[in-house]
């Protein structure tokens, strides 16, 4: 084999192996980066969950201590109507 069939075969066969092998490695990275950026949103979803699961946790407290001290006042004035109407009779 002489230089110039080897350069035809490498210049024929070769080029498209690598491009091949460039698209390949192309590809990869792009894959990877997509997993990187799934990650990422996986995480700021969860995050938000905690914050959201967060926010009602203290919304349910807040509403359980609303409606405690309305029931207690609601509860007083009941007692005193009681009262009034037991001295009525």
């Amino acid at each position: 084999m002489d230089i110039y069939n080897l350069t035809e075969i490498i210049a024929k066969q070769g080029f498209p192996i690598a491009l091949s092998i460039l698209l390949i490695f192309r590809i990869d990275r792009f894959m990877q980066e997509i997993v990187i950026a799934q990650k990422e949103g996986y995480r700021q979803i969860l995050e938000n969950i905690k914050e959201i699961h967060h926010t009602i946790t203290n919304l349910n407290q807040q509403n359980r201590e609303y409606y405690s001290l309305h029931f207690a006042e609601v509860e007083k004035e009941l007692s005193g109507m009681k009262g009034k109407l037991g001295r009525i009779e």
